[in-house]
């Protein structure tokens, strides 16, 4: 099954063309890196997809449906997550607190909002294992405003694991992280069950090359290249325009 389409998707600002004919499908359980230098379009891609942008031209098919006009929180509700390049958490807010909101917003029970989220014995659980997954267990009563900005990024990546995804979109997740933080954030994706599909953008080509499968390059707004991972790192013009030499 095909996760997400995305159907001849433009997008112009005024008399600015920022994405034009993109045609890309993510299949089911696949692991997608977006390639290509600074304003080739790639965040504007992802806001298109999660449903911050509407598209000028085309369609976004998202788990065999047309969400091209569905807006960001019913997306989310299909089973669609997201992070960004800058940090979204709640800043006066502990770790905890943090996540256990994140796990309420899709809790069958939500509608029991007014209960306090510590009495909830089966969210806590799933907060406690996710802390635990993250390495942050042992922080998670500090405010998410003393936390250094690459925790920040850690705890952006679990709220976001917290809505059980079925689709995830990345954007410049490494963005912050110190090398440690690096591994402990690629270890956790790395172990992700295939249920959830990947979409990422990352700078970090280390990092973009241990976690795609398959990899799309984009380069003034289109699609410049396509392929697997022999096939990008061999690709002289993909190199020309954004990888350097690679070894």
């Amino acid at each position: 099954m095909t996760t997400v389409t995305v159907e001849h998707i433009s997008k112009h600002f005024g008399g600015v063309q920022v994405l034009s004919d993109i045609n890309i499908k993510v299949e089911a359980g696949e692991r997608r890196v977006l390639l290509g230098p600074n304003g080739a379009g790639k965040t504007t891609l992802f806001n298109v997809i999660s449903g911050l942008l509407t598209p000028s031209d085309g369609s976004i098919i998202l788990f065999g449906e047309d969400a091209t006009a569905l807006p960001p929180h019913k997306r989310a509700a299909m089973g669609m997550g997201r992070t960004f390049q800058i940090t979204n958490l709640f800043l006066n807010l502990t770790i905890e607190e943090n996540l256990l909101l994140s796990l309420k917003a899709v809790d069958d029970g939500k509608r029991f909002f007014l209960m306090p989220l510590r009495s909830d014995k089966r969210l806590c659980s799933r907060a406690d294992s996710l802390l635990e997954q993250s390495g942050l267990r042992e922080r998670r009563h500090v405010a998410v405003r003393n936390l250094s900005y690459g925790e920040q990024r850690q705890v952006e990546v679990m709220m976001a694991l917290a809505q059980n995804p079925r689709l995830l979109l990345l954007d410049e997740f490494t963005s912050g992280l110190s090398a440690a933080e690096i591994i402990t954030v690629t270890r956790i994706l790395k172990s992700l069950p295939r249920e959830i599909t990947l979409l990422l953008i990352e700078h970090d080509m280390d990092v973009a090359f241990e976690l795609g499968e398959s990899f799309t390059v984009l380069h003034m707004g289109t699609v410049f290249a396509e392929g697997s991972l022999e096939q990008i790192k061999s690709n002289k013009k993909v190199q020309e325009i954004y990888l350097g030499e690679l070894q």
